[in-house]
């Protein structure tokens, strides 16, 4: 969840510009789409399975459970694999960054397209093993509980407030980049407690559509495709309007700020 890395340049300059130059660009890039694909899986598995578990067994988690679940697994996997590809688990995040220039457009396809993949083999794990002879289909997905324009804005005013976090500790060299992870877990579980009740707190167009292309369920799924992504585009935008102009790029969370 941050600035794109420019180690794939470090390889560039070592290989001298020849033919070893684009493969290792394009190892580069799968190596990331692979963390990608398995951090979102692992988000939507963990927090898809504890909504599963909830009302399967008698809301013993509690939506206070769930959110923590939600938070804590977004800031394990940060911490996992947010040096390889950015941790960005999220279209929205993804388009975000491009957006502000913070990270390479021609990534964004394979970016989203192992996002969604993710997404999509978690939600059909979790429909698998929580689901049998004792154990009823749960949908895990996200459905307005009020109106349409009741989602979509809270839709957007979390994305917004969780991508203006992000920028803020995972971009900006003034920030402090090795707490970038429970500044971001934490954003979510608070989003969650506020939101789960009315739109279900997806934030993430990936999250919803995982779930939906399981179930076939799709209704209001244009909410949790379009507004999270305009929250994300505007929250980055907001805050890029107060990042210092000539600060140096940030390469790696564990040295300076980034998850890239």
């Amino acid at each position: 969840m941050g600035e794109y890395s420019s180690r794939s340049g470090d390889v560039e300059e070592a290989a001298g510009g020849g033919g070893t130059c684009k493969t290792s660009k394009y190892f580069l890039l799968f190596q990331k789409m692979v963390a990608e694909l398995v951090g979102t899986y692992f988000l939507i598995f963990t927090g898809c399975a504890a909504i599963a578990v909830n009302n399967d067994y008698g809301k013993q988690i509690t939506l206070l459970g769930i959110a923590t679940v939600w938070g804590l697994v977004v800031m394990v996997i940060v911490y996992s694999v947010g040096h390889v590809s950015g941790a960005h688990l999220n279209p929205a995040v993804t388009i975000a960054f491009a957006s502000i220039t913070k990270f390479p457009l021609t990534q964004v396809p394979a970016y989203i397209a192992a996002e969604l993949l993710g997404a999509i083999l978690a939600s059909g794990t979790v429909r698998l093993v929580f689901s049998g002879k004792h154990l009823e289909v749960q949908f895990t997905g996200t459905l307005p509980s009020g109106s349409n324009i009741q989602s979509f804005v809270i839709e957007f005013i979390l994305t917004f407030f969780l991508m203006f976090v992000i920028c803020a500790v995972a971009t900006d060299s003034r920030a402090v980049g090795t707490l970038a992870g429970v500044a971001i877990g934490s954003t979510i579980l608070i989003n969650v407690l506020i939101a789960a009740q009315v739109s279900g707190a997806s934030m993430n167009p990936a999250r919803s559509l995982g779930p939906a292309f399981v179930h076939h369920e799709y209704r209001g799924i244009w909410i949790y495709l379009l507004s999270p992504t305009i929250g994300a585009v505007a929250g980055a935008w907001v805050y890029n309007i107060l990042r210092e102009k000539k600060e140096k790029p940030i390469i790696h969370l564990t040295k300076n700020a980034s998850f890239n």
